[in-house]
């Protein structure tokens, strides 16, 4: 296992899925709740092939907690370890739901988060253990997953809330999503006071170009209006591409250089936030 590869089916599990992270240094046990591809976005730089339209399809809960609990079982007292992780990743960095689409879709997302807080007390080791929901933030507004939200607070979560432009176009060529900077920040607002949030936003070339200095500037601004209004962001984390998309558009896209993604990174870093970069 290395950073390049978030195969969901390294383990045979349904759910359950390891990856070396590189953004947390170690293994993260993934949980995924789109076995079935399906996203209510389409991220051009998204690395899940065949990804389709759609939600989350219903959760078994059984299995997952099953799942879970038997893997991080195998994690921590079988060979895992040893025959799939390089020496210097061998620790258990958090619980990340990520997968194959927007995990908040599942309804049964509150019940999801109960799963999770039930498998860690089972375990001394893991009691403190970070639990990440990496999200695209859109359906915050729905009442069951502000209600996991605030259960995810309690098992020690934090949201990586994806945030890639601030500028309705550039989100719609990126994200293919419609949704309105208004609602944006909305959701920000009240992701930050659910559950402490992290801003994740990816940067990258589309045909050779970077975000241009236009989209930075509305970024930093959209940034600062949340600071002075007293939104409590934990940071942002800043990352460039790693694998290869699986999108129609992946010729067109190339990483920015370490320098750009480090300069963008002390403009935010200037407003009186931590950031943390990613190549």
């Amino acid at each position: 296992m290395d950073i390049t590869d978030h195969s969901r089916d390294i383990v045979g599990l349904t759910y359950v899925y390891p990856v070396v992270s590189r953004r947390a240094g170690g293994v993260s046990v993934g949980i995924n709740l789109n076995p079935n591809s399906a996203c209510n976005w389409r991220c051009v730089y998204c690395q899940v092939p065949e990804l389709k339209r759609g939600s989350a399809p219903k959760i078994d809960l059984t299995r997952l907690e099953k799942e879970l609990s038997n893997f991080l079982q195998e994690i921590i007292y079988g060979s895992f370890m040893q025959e799939q992780v390089e020496p210097d990743a061998r620790r258990i960095t958090d619980v990340a739901l990520s997968g194959n689409g927007e995990p908040t879709s599942a309804k049964e997302f509150k019940q999801v988060i109960d799963v999770i807080g039930r498998v860690k007390l089972k375990f001394d080791s893991l009691k403190d253990l970070k639990v990440v929901l990496i999200t695209n933030g859109s359906l915050i507004d729905r009442e069951n997953v502000q209600a996991g939200l605030r259960r995810l607070a309690e098992i020690n979560g934090e949201i990586w809330f994806k945030l890639d432009s601030v500028i309705r176009e550039r989100r719609q060529q990126v994200n293919n999503t419609r949704m309105s900077s208004r609602q944006v920040y909305r959701n920000l607002k009240l992701s930050a006071l659910l559950c402490p949030t992290w801003i994740q936003t990816c940067v990258f070339k589309i045909d050779g170009n970077p975000p241009t200095r236009e989209e930075i500037k509305a970024y930093l601004g959209f940034v600062e209006k949340l600071l002075q209004e007293g939104v409590l962001i934990q940071g942002v984390l800043l990352y460039g591409l790693a694998r290869s998309s699986m999108q129609p558009e992946s010729p067109r896209l190339t990483k920015v250089t370490r320098k750009w993604i480090e300069s963008f990174g002390k403009e935010i870093n200037s407003l009186g936030l931590t950031v943390k970069t990613n190549m």
